[in-house]
């Protein structure tokens, strides 16, 4: 993966690698050089061949981030990232978890993380203390202080705090520990909507989603918000410079802040979340700003209502727009849609990307023609991914060299996907089966209707009923009876709600996904 960096970094070693807004950025040169001296550090240090890193930055330290993720392959090691967002308990379980060695935190992170590891860390590298690194402009890097030796609670010492000025402090030219095709390059725990996340282990044959590729550059840019330690994020870490474009980050995402970058960046490329797509329609700026520069638009991490498709196409007319397909576990497993499809093919995320391959099936494991509704299976021959050391759960994900994806979909004529739901998301109403994004994409189209999740909950005669939490715009009403009426004409009588939770905000995980098993827990609590 790093290996394109250095290249590039030699090709084109003054121009701008990554920009993050409102932050600075990196050059080639840059990255390369710090990449290079933190590895040395890193490994001088003790980090043990394979040793596991964890990398736990708020969102506005995007360019440690960057140096770091690149530094810790150079120095043989694996990469774990983690959400600044976490619970002490649930960072404790990742680095125990992954038998992590080393962390890179910043701010209140770096006490928490030496605070809950086990006895595996032996350091926390400080961002924040006294760093002068990476050079950016505008840096937002906050000011503290680190002691070479952290202090012992009870019988266990904590690992020793060094701030990212001392062990960087080294050697620039090319440093790389040999790494094989198969040795693990990341893992990736899932943000997960139910239980806690496990690990999916990345290996660096299958960690790409662009392959070798000779160093170009055009100097345009892909712009995108995802939190750096997802899946999406990570994609677009290394996947722009493949292309020859420049990687700009948005630290937060704002719309009216967006629409600003998209002006004065002019950017190639974009990728967005739903949620992320919906703030942008509602906002009145979106109907005149400037989006002539975007020649493609990316949708990810769920399942995307046509009409916000056809509406950003009717706004981008020359973009390769598309509702994007892919997951962690299925590495560059992922779906394609060309330019102009989008709008002909409603709800269809594309076409699975060569060689990867996809079936539906249905619950004995019998392809289904096109047109029926099945469990959606993937396959990547030679890069299936497994779980970070858990076999049970490994070999449940993974029939008969099979991705088991827990989503449903449909293929059609032409070999286009369509994913219409998790298979928990099915609600099943009077021996009658209902998707919930069929009900959501309906719904949302309200004019009163800023978002909305549907779910069902026990009913002692149907066996469930359909259940719609709803959020409103501001300054906008309806009431329940009023979106069961325009709901009517538009699905079929049972797959109309009957009952409607009006709420301030839908809970999501970090990648933007809706948490909807908390809002079944929000029904069985209410009914007891």
């Amino acid at each position: 993966m790093d290996e394109h960096l250095r290249r590039m970094a030699e090709a084109f070693p003054g121009e701008t690698a990554f920009t993050v807004v409102d932050v600075g950025h990196l050059t080639f040169a840059e990255w390369e050089g710090q990449a290079n001296a933190l590895a040395r550090g890193l490994v001088e240090a003790g980090l043990p061949f394979n040793g596991r890193v964890g990398i736990h930055l708020h969102p506005q330290e995007a360019l440690h981030w960057l140096v770091s993720y690149a530094a810790i392959h150079r120095a043989g090691g694996v990469a774990v990232p983690m959400n600044p967002r976490l619970a002490p308990a649930e960072v404790g379980h990742m680095l125990a978890h992954s038998g992590a060695s080393a962390v890179v935190a910043d701010g209140e992170l770096v006490a928490q993380d030496g605070g809950v590891a086990n006895d595996e860390l032996l350091m926390v590298v400080d961002v924040s203390a006294d760093a002068t690194d990476p050079p950016t402009t505008n840096s937002s890097s906050t000011s503290g202080s680190a002691s070479a030796a952290g202090p012992t609670s009870g019988s266990r010492s904590l690992p020793r705090v060094v701030s990212w000025e001392e062990i960087g402090d080294q050697d620039r030219s090319a440093f790389e520990v040999p790494r094989s095709a198969d040795d693990l390059a990341d893992i990736l725990y899932t943000s997960g909507t139910t239980g806690r996340p496990k690990g999916v282990a990345v290996r660096h044959s299958n960690a790409s989603m662009v392959g070798d590729v000779t160093p170009s550059w055009n100097g345009a840019g892909w712009l995108h918000a995802s939190p750096m330690f997802t899946f999406a994020g990570i994609a677009l870490v290394y996947t722009p410079m493949k292309l020859g474009l420049r990687g700009i980050y948005m630290p937060k995402f704002d719309a009216d802040r967006w629409l600003d970058v998209v002006e004065t960046e002019k950017p190639m490329a974009i990728f967005l979340v739903p949620a992320m797509a919906h703030l942008l329609l509602d906002n009145p700026r979106f109907d005149t700003v400037d989006l002539s520069s975007v020649d493609m638009c990316s949708v990810g991490s769920a399942p995307l209502a046509p009409f916000v498709v056809e509406r950003l196409q009717e706004r981008m007319p020359d973009a390769m727009v598309s509702n994007n397909y892919g997951m962690t576990e299925a590495g560059s497993a992922y779906a394609v849609m060309p330019k102009g499809e989008a709008v002909k093919r409603p709800g269809s995320v594309g076409m699975i990307a060569s060689p990867a391959l996809v079936r539906i099936v249905d619950a004995a494991g019998v392809d289904l023609p096109a047109g029926e509704v099945g469990d959606v299976r993937l396959q990547l021959p030679g890069h299936q991914r497994e779980y970070f050391g858990d076999p049970e759960a490994t070999a449940e994900m993974w029939k008969d060299g099979w991705l088991v994806t827990g989503d449903l979909g449909k293929l059609d004529e032409d070999g286009y996907l369509y994913i219409v739901g998790r298979s928990k998301d099915v609600i099943i109403r009077g021996g009658n089966n209902v998707h919930a994004t069929d009900v959501e994409h309906v719904l949302v189209q309200h004019p009163a209707v800023a978002e909305v999740a549907v779910v069902g909950a026990p009913h002692p005669v149907l066996g469930e009923d359909v259940v719609a939490f709803v959020v409103l715009h501001e300054g906008q009403t309806v009431d329940g009876d009023g979106l069961r009426h325009y709901a009517l004409p538009l699905l079929a009588d049972y797959k109309v709600p009957r009952q409607y939770r009006f709420v301030d905000e839908l809970p999501r995980n970090a990648t933007g996904k809706v948490i909807k098993p908390e809002l079944r827990a929000r029904l069985a609590d209410a009914a007891t």
